[in-house]
């Protein structure tokens, strides 16, 4: 992750990595077979660290739309060339030719942020928190919206930092979880 931070993923081969560490890349590809495999690998170790925050967060204290906000806070790239978000467009541009067996790692990775979420929204409707709402269909279409946005972000598009982001992202939630009258 310091790699990809520091320098990006173009000048991250195994040769460059195997000096980082102290390896050959020999040794690299003996342990993880190829860069694809290791990609992959510090993924879900990111994500696991990610994954340990989020369950901080999500229960912790505060209102389920606070801790909704913490989700997204976490979820949006802090800035262009965010590691963690260089780090899942290499592996999603790469999942199009990748065994099942990794497709189904990086399902799994993604099916813990949408669980999780789905599992807020869901105390929210139920302590009336939010509105009357589909948990798993709106985790949907949050994370889709989360996702496009977050990759604006991260490729740094011009016009679309994080402050307006989660502006933008802070709007949708205000208009979507606002009650409807009857």
């Amino acid at each position: 992750m310091e790699m990809i931070a520091e320098r990006g993923l173009e000048k991250l081969t195994m040769a460059a990595l195997g000096r980082e560490v102290g390896m050959s890349s020999g040794h690299l590809l003996y342990y993880f077979g190829s860069k694809d495999e290791l990609l992959l690998r510090t993924l879900e170790w990111s994500e696991g660290r990610l994954g340990t925050e989020r369950a901080r967060l999500l229960s912790g204290g505060g209102t389920v739309r606070e801790r909704l906000d913490a989700y997204v806070d976490l979820y949006v790239p802090d800035a262009q060339g965010d590691p963690h978000w260089t780090l899942w467009l290499e592996v999603w541009n790469r999942s199009q030719n990748a065994e099942a067996d990794a497709r189904e790692r990086q399902a799994a990775i993604e099916l813990a942020w949408h669980r999780d979420l789905v599992a807020l929204l869901a105390e929210g409707t139920s302590r009336g928190e939010l509105p009357p709402l589909d948990p798993d269909r709106f985790a949907s279409r949050l994370r889709a919206l989360l996702d496009g946005f977050s990759i604006h972000v991260a490729i740094g598009l011009r016009g679309t930092d994080r402050a307006q982001i989660l502006s933008h992202v802070r709007e949708f939630l205000d208009e979507a979880l606002a009650e409807k009258p009857a």
